[in-house]
């Protein structure tokens, strides 16, 4: 079993009937998180809808949450994050929002409840920048994107 940290969370206005994020299996990685939007929503193909949460959390110092995709909404509607993963970090207060893109063919409504995206608490590590004349050589130097082929 994994280590359990304290997250808090607080209800907005707009959020206290909802079910909060949970695991919804014994190992599964990240909690489902629901819509809070009053009424439904609807995506249209190749339109971003920010979508409220109702509620804010306070992670501790040395973690984040990873907002990503929910692969059934992605494979099934084509309904994933324009900013895939996104990050809540521990200094953020606000309201939790998740930007869905709709890249199906078909409109997509969201209704209030619907679980949209997964939430994963992660730790972070800060870089510390050294700036260099040169890099150390390596085998692979600068092969970009391919460069391995397929």
């Amino acid at each position: 079993m994994s280590e359990l940290i304290g997250v808090n969370l607080r209800w907005l206005k707009h959020g206290y009937d909802l079910e909060p994020p949970r695991y919804h299996s014994e190992l599964a990685a990240g909690m489902d998180v629901r819509a809070a939007n009053s009424e439904p929503l609807t995506i249209q193909p190749g339109s971003i809808s920010l979508l409220p949460t109702g509620f804010a959390v306070a992670l501790p110092p040395g973690y984040e949450l990873q907002v990503r995709p929910r692969s059934g909404l992605a494979l099934k509607y084509g309904i994933t994050l324009i900013n895939s993963p996104g990050t809540i970090d521990a200094d953020y207060r606000g309201e939790v929002k998740i930007p869905l893109i709709n890249l199906g063919k078909e409109d997509f409504i969201v209704k209030r409840g619907e679980r949209i995206a997964q939430l994963i608490l992660a730790p972070v590590c800060r870089a510390v920048i050294h700036l260099v004349d040169q890099l150390p050589d390596s085998v692979r130097q600068d092969g970009g994107f391919g460069h391995t082929g397929l």
